[in-house]
């Protein structure tokens, strides 16, 4: 699907979409836990359904109605396929978890996903009790059931790994130990995910190096949760505002865990004259957005410590700087980032490539550019279905094509 939007009229207040993340961590701890939870969240996409449909599979039992899930306990099921999409999250969060139930399972994965990461957590279940099939092949099984022990894990490939290895080893018999190796990127993540294990009765110890998580847990439900407003699928909309949009948005935490929250902190370097270096070993999200931001300044801009946006749904370095190469402006991929020649957006047309992040960066870029045509705007669905209702309520013009 192709549109063409220009967001030169956007002007007012938006609601925060539902967080993506946190929903995806809510659903996994409810469908473990002793009983019913209610999960509030008001918005769904690809991703958050990719969970929900994956967890049904499993025997889990979900509904959905007037804005929340309801989970409940359900019949296990053995060697169950699980539909992961192109959700990174579902899949390395529920890998794991599959094989501490000793279920089994056969996991089929996007295009996309396939040739995503996964190696450095499939060795670990299988040194500890799993089979799981050459990666390359499709669907991902897995069998056996994961033992708890010393577990190891590279801090600067996914936070999805550790993540993953958090839901599952407290249901372990005995305890566990796990050790990053180096620095821990996306640590915001992290924490969202001891944050929610928490909220479900999980206790897990910070070490050193790492996690002590405790053996045979239970995950207690706290009969309902709320998923919060989500900042990544706002920082489109705060873009836009810096960019020169009259627009605000609604339902964020300022208190929130969440990594994206450090968009405003980030827009506001770029607000600072000369050249400006932005790090983003914590917010590969935001890079497609920032540095649209980027573009439209005056000066130079430096985006390092990205180097793993290239296993995302795109290789997100190479389609962002397409992206502003095709709306005129300078910029050039570096090992791990990109350097932006700012100055001006111009109007063109840009491929999504199957990304979400690209085809609203792109929407984001025609507060300045004026006419900016997306090839593949279906993209959005993943994580923000409603995108382009929301744009073209806030004032902009938008333009369906087949």
């Amino acid at each position: 699907m192709k549109v063409t939007v220009n967001g030169k009229n956007l002007k007012g207040s938006i609601g925060a979409i539902a967080s993506k993340s946190m929903a995806h961590r809510y659903l996994i701890c409810s469908a473990l836990s002793d009983s019913v939870t209610g999960v509030r969240c008001e918005t769904r996409s690809d991703d958050i359904s990719v969970t929900a449909g994956c967890l049904r599979a499993m025997g889990t039992e979900i509904s959905y109605s007037d804005g929340g899930y309801f989970i409940g306990k359900g019949k296990s099921v053995k060697r169950p396929t699980l539909d992961c999409g192109e959700s990174g999250s579902t899949l390395r969060f529920l890998l794991p978890v599959v094989a501490a139930l000793g279920n089994g399972g056969a996991f089929v994965r996007g295009t996309r996903l396939q040739v995503r990461p996964i190696k450095a957590l499939t060795q670990e279940l299988v040194r500890h009790g799993c089979t799981v099939s050459d990666e390359m092949t499709d669907p991902l099984r897995v069998g056996g059931k994961l033992l708890s022990g010393y577990y190891e894990l590279p801090g600067d490939v996914s936070s999805q790994f550790i993540s993953g290895l958090l839901f599952a080893l407290p249901l372990c018999d005995g305890d566990s130990t796990l050790k990053i190796n180096g620095k821990i990127e996306s640590l915001p993540y992290i924490d969202m995910t001891l944050s929610a294990l928490e909220t479900f009765g999980i206790k897990i110890e910070k070490t050193d190096t790492g996690y002590f998580i405790p053996g045979n847990q239970k995950y207690v439900s706290p009969g309902t949760a709320q998923v919060e407003g989500d900042w990544s699928g706002a920082s489109f909309w705060l873009c836009a505002g810096a960019l020169g949009a009259d627009v605000t948005v609604t339902g964020l935490s300022e208190s929130s865990l969440q990594g994206d929250k450090k968009i405003v902190d980030e827009l506001g370097k770029l607000k600072t004259d000369g050249k400006v270096f932005l790090d983003a070993a914590d917010i590969p999200d935001l890079v497609p957005v920032l540095s649209v931001a980027a573009a439209a300044r005056e000066g130079t801009t430096v985006i390092y410590n990205a180097g793993r946006l290239r296993i995302k749904e795109s290789d997100r370095l190479k389609t962002t700087c397409n992206m502003l190469c095709n709306l005129g402006v300078s910029c050039s991929e570096t090992e791990d980032g990109l350097k932006i020649v700012g100055g001006g957006l111009r109007p063109g047309t840009v491929r999504a490539e199957n990304d979400h992040r690209i085809a609203m960066s792109a929407a984001v870029a025609s507060v300045v550019a004026g006419d900016v045509t997306v090839e593949g705007a279906e993209a959005v669905s993943k994580s923000y279905p409603a995108f382009w209702e929301d744009f073209k309520r806030l004032g902009g013009t938008v333009v369906f094509e087949d």
